[in-house]
């Protein structure tokens, strides 16, 4: 009888990219009456630093979700892939802020205007990160 190869999850960096990708729908920030999540950042008609920022977030975390369920050869190495696309998501998206008032608003009191969709996504690459270099 031939041995079933056991496919490991890393349990770990999947709870934390599964995270992301939920922090990124809930509301990151207040400016004012206005609660944008993830998908408010996506302007493809004003196509710029914080729509880039925005998919490289999303695509990251989704690809990372996936390619924990994938047997693929290097497969360790795209998850790393994925989730320093993630990351460097994050931080374009911070950079981009000077691009629109709204944004710019959101950037004089960062931590004033963070709601919880920011904390779950900055959660979510911490677990990620743990998991990926314990291999858990």
């Amino acid at each position: 009888m031939a041995k079933k190869k056991k496919m490991s999850t890393g349990m770990l960096y999947l709870i934390g990219m599964a995270l992301v990708v939920v922090g990124f729908f809930c509301p990151m920030f207040k400016a004012g009456p206005i609660e944008p999540n993830g998908l408010d950042f996506l302007n493809f008609d004003n196509f710029g630093f914080v729509t880039i920022g925005g998919l490289l977030i999303l695509v990251g975390a989704a690809a990372g979700v996936v390619l924990n369920f994938l047997n693929v050869k290097n497969r360790k190495t795209l998850q790393l892939v994925a989730l320093v696309a993630s990351i460097a998501g994050g931080v374009i998206l911070v950079i981009g802020f000077n691009d629109n008032a709204i944004y710019k608003v959101i950037a004089k009191g960062f931590l004033k205007h963070v709601y919880i969709g920011f904390y779950v996504v900055l959660a979510g690459w911490v677990v990620g990160l743990v998991g990926y270099l314990t291999g858990r």
